[in-house]
């Protein structure tokens, strides 16, 4: 895995190219207290995969538990390595709002930055232990959008955004491993994105949720069973925003079952022209 990290500011570029044009000379004060930084990364990473055999459990209570293990990635690269990099940056939010951290993805306009996925997942729950299978991601392409984090505004956790342009060349489940197709279900040349009024795909990433115009949240709440885990999107706020939520589509090209016995079923394919998320409130209970 290679890994380059920089941040650059226009006065440290001029403190540089003055290096290289002129011998190198004291600074005083006056011209340190000039340089400014940004408060962010920008990074890439050049031919990086991995494998393992790491897992990590949910566990609710002590007799009941999710798992994943066994992750691999891997990310083919750009004609230019380093040239389209992930973003990392902190900025303030709006007015009354706490600071935003933001993790901006790739433009990737020419879809070479492609990711494969592929991780194992079980349950353990009444006494009987169950694998799953494996969840396979082939070609998955991210064309900007990305992730907002900050604090909640009103209760304990962590408050988000999402903002998602992607296209999956292939999504399967595969219930006897990731190497076999036989019993998968599969999702081929899946695409998310915002719409516009028409329903036609605008290119632009789709906003799920926003930390100041829709935040989003995930937290931990208790009440007679104790506790558990929760995601929510709160309802558009129109003091920070239209109070509208975005359109987003969601089209699958071909769905597809693959029969134990030998042969497949062609589910044919699937399209939600436009879909709003007005609320959201999802409890994962013990």
């Amino acid at each position: 895995m290679g890994a380059r990290m920089w941040a650059v500011s226009s006065a440290l570029l001029a403190v540089a190219c003055a290096v290289h044009a002129a011998p190198g000379q004291p600074l005083g004060d006056e011209a340190l207290a000039a340089v400014r930084g940004g408060d962010g990364v920008s990074f890439d990473l050049s031919g990086f995969s991995m494998n393992g055999d790491a897992r990590i459990t949910y566990r609710p209570q002590s007799d009941r538990a999710f798992w994943i293990g066994n992750l691999s990635a891997a990310r083919s690269d750009g004609a230019v390595p380093f040239a389209d990099p992930y973003r990392l940056d902190i900025t303030s939010g709006p007015a009354g709002l706490a600071d935003i951290v933001g993790f901006a993805f790739p433009a990737n306009a020419d879809s070479a930055q492609r990711w494969q996925f592929a991780y194992d997942w079980g349950v353990d729950a009444d006494g009987i232990a169950r694998d799953g299978g494996s969840i396979v991601l082939r070609d998955l392409v991210f064309q900007g959008g990305g992730w907002q984090f900050s604090t909640p505004r009103l209760e304990d956790g962590v408050a988000f955004g999402l903002g998602l342009n992607l296209r999956i060349g292939e999504l399967a489940l595969r219930p006897n491993g990731r190497t076999s197709r036989d019993g998968q279900m599969a999702w081929q040349g899946v695409r998310i994105g915002a719409v516009d009024e028409t329903g036609a795909f605008t290119g632009a990433p789709w906003a799920i949720a926003d930390v100041a115009t829709q935040p989003a949240v995930i937290n931990a709440l208790a009440d007679e069973n104790g506790p558990h885990l929760h995601i929510g999107i709160g309802w558009p706020d129109r003091q920070y925003g239209s109070g509208t939520a975005p359109a987003g589509g969601l089209q699958v090209d071909h769905i597809s079952f693959t029969n134990p016995g030998g042969g497949t079923t062609d589910l044919g394919s699937s399209r939600i022209g436009s879909v709003q998320i007005q609320y959201l409130d999802i409890r994962f209970r013990p």
